[in-house]
């Protein structure tokens, strides 16, 4: 198996200051990753809460960030990437739609983000997976009085 030597691309107008930001993303992101997945699911509930969601255009934009600042979530690492797009959406105000979903023939799975009910950045075939966990965007208190009434 082969892995990445090189950083995928530099997104434009990325300043050292939102490099560092992302760097950091990306190293909690890592840490968030080695944590029993009701953690991770519980974690990203909290850090989801009162965020609008996230356009395809934000999410894509956080994710090229991420893979750019990352070479370990430029490669083979679809869980602390997903995870750092993610947080990276979080502090932009925004957060995308964050799955866990498993293939069984083969047997294989997979983490990824979505934004408008389309996986971002991802091969065909993800949105086919079948779902194992999800963090959607909550609604903050007004917008669910509204839906309400």
């Amino acid at each position: 198996m082969s892995s990445p030597v090189a950083l995928p691309g530099k997104p434009e107008g990325l300043g050292v200051g939102r490099r560092v930001v992302c760097w950091v993303v990306t190293v909690v992101a890592r840490v968030l990753a080695k944590l029993p997945p009701r953690w991770i699911r519980s974690t990203l509930a909290v850090v989801s809460g009162r965020a609008r969601p996230a356009s395809h255009a934000e999410a894509k934009s956080a994710r090229d960030t991420v893979v750019a600042v990352s070479l370990r979530c430029a490669g083979p690492g679809c869980l602390p990437r997903s995870i750092a797009t993610a947080l990276l959406c979080r502090l932009r105000g925004t957060w995308p739609t964050w799955r866990v979903g498993v293939r069984t023939a083969p047997f294989g799975a997979h983490a990824w983000v979505e934004a408008e009910g389309r996986p971002v950045g991802e091969p065909p075939g993800t949105e086919h997976l079948h779902v194992m966990m999800t963090v959607q965007p909550t609604p903050r208190s007004t917008e669910k009085q509204e839906h309400r009434g």
